[in-house]
């Protein structure tokens, strides 16, 4: 059975860091694109990042702040988090699929997500 566990979210204060991890289970994901969406309250899940074989795609409004990478032995995808901000406060959740884009409709398997709050 495949899953994909997310951990490493929490309460940070604006300008910090955290490093999300999301860790595959029940086959290997080495070769397929990995994405992190997020969904803040009353709001629309949204795409964030996304990593292929070799290359990464950012979200405007993270672009320059966070940064996805993967550990293939460790069937691992992270999401550092630098220069955090309130807007920033969703919860975050991981996800595999067969193309790497921005739609969620490319990715068939999902985390259960791990919130990230961050307090001005």
């Amino acid at each position: 059975q495949v899953q994909l566990v997310e951990s490493g979210g929490g309460l940070v204060q604006a300008g910090g860091s955290l490093r999300l991890s999301c860790l595959a289970s029940g086959r290997s994901f080495s070769s397929y694109p990995m994405g992190w969406f997020r969904q803040a309250p009353g709001k629309v899940r949204e795409f964030v990042s996304a990593i292929g074989r070799d290359s990464q795609y950012y979200a405007d409004s993270v672009t320059g702040r966070f940064t996805i990478s993967r550990d293939s032995a460790k069937n691992t995808v992270y999401l550092q988090m630098n220069s955090l901000k309130p807007e920033d406060t969703a919860v975050y959740y991981c996800a595999a699929g067969n193309r790497l884009s921005e739609e969620e409709k490319a990715y068939n398997y999902w985390g259960q997500g791990t919130q990230v709050t961050v307090s001005s």
